[in-house]
């Protein structure tokens, strides 16, 4: 099943300053700054064609989720024969495929669209090598009212649409519904706070009759995307200027005290045997899950149909907790979208990849990608299709990812940090967390310590975007 990548931080964190490092164009203007003049062509460019327009598209999808973007690839060139020709291709993952796309950029030689992970917002506009999303809005005047408010909040920047939300999750709390029932707990109300989960783990954590602990309460790996969730639906912004919406980032705030109290958190539920200490590897986080050794845990949307597969209990799944009862609530997503570039196209390649991103927004592809991938319909009504809706008649599950985003408060909060180097401020802000469940430093002081690593990088990216 579908996830966002995993420990692949350092790399994409090094990746990401090293790109900030080599732009000598764009603005530090106001909404995260950068952007490009290109803009959208008009539907005429592609009449009287002599031949099919070519569109290469870069993505970072294999296995399954590969398969079920070659069908809709294979639908589209079906229905655009002698017109305009999609060629998938498989660029590893989304750091890798950024590190491609640099490459082609210092070569001239882009794709005419490129798949980029959210944490490659900010360099993808400070690049100016792709046409706005928000200008084949305007040009088609194209209705966006059925596309997900939360995900259009995310990469909409300086009051512009960026890019094109495609591929994209939000986490979860999961929980054994087997092992709730056992402790005679409600399953299908699943703890909604911190003190909650304690609540929960006391009942829940199962010992041996020599007192060793078989079962633990609560199990999550220290993954960094989880303290930007937390932040978000505690309206805390990650980072200055409005989470880098109203101008430049120039430093991270993940020490602020609502997530010290978070980090103090899970290391008293370590200490009082309530919590399995994962550390930071998410696929140790899964494993405890589904073997059984955690009966509670935090996720992706796209893990759940794997949990379902993998584990020998019934798998229950409920909104991502707040740290305190009175938390606002909202969701940051996950995962990437599409970018269409302009720089060094034709028209009628600008014109032929805006075709196939609307084929990817309709209903009838949202109702194909997340019935086979897992992965959020971007576009709301996707989830009424037939291949969508027999999923959530066999997986009611899935329903609580879309509730959770639908409910999500619309606002720079929910909208995420937009930062040129948001990889390196998630890597440290995992280090710090990490420091604090391993060491005799106090959560107070490895988080401050963490945001304080992050600003050297932040100046330097922001000194390069400088005119």
């Amino acid at each position: 099943m579908t996830r966002i990548p995993r420990r692949r931080g350092v790399k994409a964190a090094a990746l990401l300053a090293s790109l900030g490092l080599a732009l000598s164009a764009c603005s530090g203007d106001g909404g995260g700054g950068g952007g490009s003049d290109l803009t959208a062509p008009g539907p005429e460019v592609l009449d009287d064609l002599d031949e099919a327009v070519q569109v290469e598209f870069w993505h970072s999808m294999d296995a399954t989720n590969g398969q079920v973007l070659d069908g809709l690839i294979d639908e589209f060139n079906a229905q655009n024969e002698g017109r305009v020709q999609v060629t998938g291709s498989f660029q590893g993952q989304y750091d890798e495929a950024l590190a491609s796309h640099r490459a082609a950029i210092q070569q001239g030689d882009t794709a005419e669209m490129i798949m980029i992970f959210d944490l490659g917002t900010q360099f993808m506009i400070d690049s100016a090598q792709t046409v706005p999303a928000q200008s084949f809005l305007d040009v088609d005047d194209y209705d966006t009212s059925s596309i997900e408010d939360a995900l259009l909040n995310y990469f909409t920047v300086g009051g512009e649409l960026r890019s094109f939300p495609f591929n994209n999750s939000t986490p979860l709390m999961y929980v054994n519904r087997d092992a709730f029932e056992e402790a005679g707990l409600d399953p299908d109300s699943p703890p909604t706070d911190l003190a909650g989960i304690r609540e929960a783990a006391e009942e829940l954590t199962v010992r041996d009759d020599d007192g060793t602990v078989v079962q633990y309460g609560f199990g999550a790996s220290v993954y960094g995307w989880f303290i930007e969730q937390f932040m978000a639906r505690a309206a805390t912004p990650y980072c200055d200027a409005s989470n880098g919406r109203d101008g430049r980032a120039s430093e991270v705030l993940f020490d602020d005290p609502k997530i010290v109290e978070l980090v103090e958190w899970w290391d008293q539920m370590i200490e009082d045997e309530l919590a399995v200490q994962i550390g930071r590897n998410t696929d140790d986080g899964q494993a405890a899950f589904t073997s059984g050794r955690a009966a509670m845990t935090l996720e992706s949307t796209g893990s759940l149909g794997g949990f379902i597969e993998q584990s020998d209990f019934e798998v229950g799944a409920g909104y991502f907790p707040l740290i305190g009862a009175d938390d606002p609530g909202g969701s940051v997503i996950g995962g990437a979208s599409l970018w269409i570039n302009g720089e060094g196209h034709t028209p009628e390649e600008i014109r032929g990849s805006w075709e196939f991103v609307q084929f990817l927004l309709t209903p009838e592809s949202q109702s194909v990608w997340h019935a086979g991938t897992g992965y959020l319909a971007v576009n709301t009504e996707g989830y009424d299709g037939p291949e969508a809706s027999e999923r959530a008649e066999e997986f009611p599950q899935f329903s609580v990812a879309a509730d959770q985003l639908a409910d999500s408060v619309i606002n720079e909060n929910t909208a995420g940090c937009m930062m040129g180097v948001m990889s390196e401020a998630r890597v440290a802000a995992e280090e710090g967390w990490e420091t604090a469940l391993t060491s005799e430093t106090s959560a107070e002081e490895a988080m401050a310590n963490a945001a304080a690593s992050v600003s050297r990088t932040i100046e330097e990216y922001n000194a390069s975007v400088e005119d």
